[in-house]
C-alpha cells in the first residue's frame, strides 16, 4: 500500500496560503474547506511547503496573543520544519513517522521532485487501513467458506 493509493481515494486538493498571509485568512480557509491545516507554500521555492498550520497551533498562539493574532502573518506561526513524504512512500512506514512524531497531517510531494501532490492526515492512513482490513477479512471469509 502506498500514499498514492490515498491520495487517489481522496483526491489531490490541497488548499494553501502564503506566509504573508493574516491568520484570519487562514481560519476562514480552515472552516472553508473543512480542513484542520494549511500548507504555506514559498512562490519563490516553486510551490514547494515553506510550513505548515493547524488548528492546534491557531488554538495554542491565541490562548498566549489573543485576538492580535489575527492580524499577524502565517509566517509567524506556523511550523517550518515540515515533515513530508512522497506518493510512491508506503502508508506503514508514514503512519510509523506520523506516530513517532506526534504529526497530523504531512504534505505529499510529486515523485519526480515537483509540487505539492496532496495532503494525507492521520484520520486518512487510519480510514485507508481499515478499509484495508475489512478487504482482507472478506477474502478470508470468502476462502474459509468456500
Amino acid at each position: 500500500m502506498r500514499i498514492s493509493d490515498i491520495v487517489r481515494h481522496k483526491g489531490p486538493a490541497v488548499f494553501t496560503l502564503s506566509r504573508t498571509d493574516t491568520v484570519a485568512t487562514l481560519v476562514a480557509a480552515l472552516a472553508e474547506h473543512n480542513v484542520g491545516a494549511i500548507v504555506v507554500v514559498d512562490e519563490q521555492g516553486g510551490g514547494r511547503p515553506a510550513g505548515i498550520v493547524s488548528e492546534r497551533d491557531v488554538v495554542r498562539q491565541l490562548a498566549a496573543d489573543g485576538a492580535d493574532l489575527l492580524g499577524r502573518p502565517l509566517g509567524d506561526l506556523m511550523t517550518t520544519d515540515v515533515l513530508t513524504c512522497s506518493l510512491g512512500d508506503s502508508v506503514d512506514s508514514v503512519a510509523e513517522t506520523m506516530t513517532q512524531r506526534r504529526v497530523r497531517h504531512m504534505p505529499v510531494l510529486a515523485d519526480d521532485g515537483g509540487g505539492l501532490a496532496g495532503v494525507v492526515s492521520i484520520g486518512d492512513v487510519v480510514a485507508y487501513r481499515i478499509r484495508q482490513l475489512e478487504q482482507d477479512r472478506g477474502q478470508l471469509e470468502q476462502y474459509i467458506t468456500g
